[in-house]
């Protein structure tokens, strides 16, 4: 059995569609039943009526929705927890990811693959700034951190029921599900499609969010900050050490002291500035080690349509 997954936040419009295409493709797998799980993120418009009615007319939908909004991530993540199949697909139900890539996704899986990622090689109606923040995104990872992903950016995959048993023993809520299954190693390859622009409804993946996964991506598999830290103290340090022998070596040597106030606003201001960036950073880290020790669900669940 394959399981394919779809998160779904407020996508009236496309569900129909989306579950159209989805069987037509289907049809052309042999040797394979699926099921669609369809992940309810707590949407507010008809998308669990829709996604009722299309259960009792075809068993092979799934439905678990969520008591509460709880982001895309823990959408996937309950996705690939509850999936019953040999791999699992992930899909937007916005359409944006032509459902037709399963057909590469289950070849290179059946080729020995156990993560087959879908890496966008081009972007269709998105604005520069999207695709901007994103190329920085992959390459701030990719730089500051020991996980590497396609520089292309991912948000298509399918995962061997192997990695997502792996997956399901890594219970941190903070963290980039497409990171921790890199994290994970096992055989990967990639594949390349073509990213379409959105037809119907509107995209809610918000500036805010995409800096939190930022954040959090960077936090959950690196210590690079911590170590940047270190390295940036010790130059304060330096850089005040030497100023300060400058300042009294003027006095001894030739009986001039520095004039007026502002080298000394000058110095506080910049070690003040560089201490609250690392109080920052600090307590970006003792958070989510807080947050993790509370050992909150990373995602409620409502009800389940099975």
């Amino acid at each position: 059995m394959i399981s394919i997954i779809f998160p779904v936040f407020n996508e009236q419009e496309n569900l129909e569609e989306l579950y159209q295409r989805v069987l037509a493709v289907a049809s052309k797998v042999d040797g394979h039943d699926f099921e669609l799980v369809f992940v309810d993120d707590c949407s507010s418009d008809q998308t669990p009526e829709i996604l009722r009615s299309l259960h009792s007319k075809d068993k092979r939908v799934k439905v678990i929705r969520f008591a509460r909004n709880c982001g895309g991530h823990a959408a996937l993540t309950a996705g690939l927890y509850y999936c019953k199949g040999d791999c699992a697909i992930t899909l937007a139900a916005d359409l944006q990811d032509p459902p037709e890539l399963i057909l590469d996704l289950v070849a290179s899986w059946k080729d020995g693959a156990k993560i087959v990622w879908a890496a966008r090689s081009k972007r269709e109606g998105e604005s520069l700034s999207v695709k901007v923040f994103s190329k920085l995104y992959y390459a701030f990872i990719n730089l500051l951190t020991d996980v590497k992903m396609p520089n292309l950016g991912v948000d298509v995959f399918l995962a061997d029921r192997v990695v997502v048993e792996s997956l399901k023993s890594m219970p941190e809520k903070h963290s980039s599900i497409y990171m921790a299954l890199a994290w994970l190693g096992f055989p990967q390859t990639t594949i390349e499609y073509v990213k379409v622009a959105r037809t119907k409804g509107a995209s809610k993946w918000s500036l805010g969010k995409k800096i939190k996964l930022m954040i959090d991506s960077i936090l959950s598999f690196s210590h690079v900050l911590i170590r940047y830290m270190s390295i940036l103290g010790l130059a304060t340090a330096f850089v005040g050490f030497v100023y300060a022998a400058w300042v009294v070596g003027k006095a001894i040597f030739f009986g001039l002291a520095v004039e007026g106030w502002s080298s000394l606003i000058v110095a506080i201001l910049v070690v003040g500035g560089v201490q609250m960036m690392m109080l920052g950073v600090l307590g970006e880290y003792l958070w989510r080690t807080f947050d993790e020790s509370r050992r909150r669900p990373r995602f409620v669940i409502e009800y389940k349509i099975d």
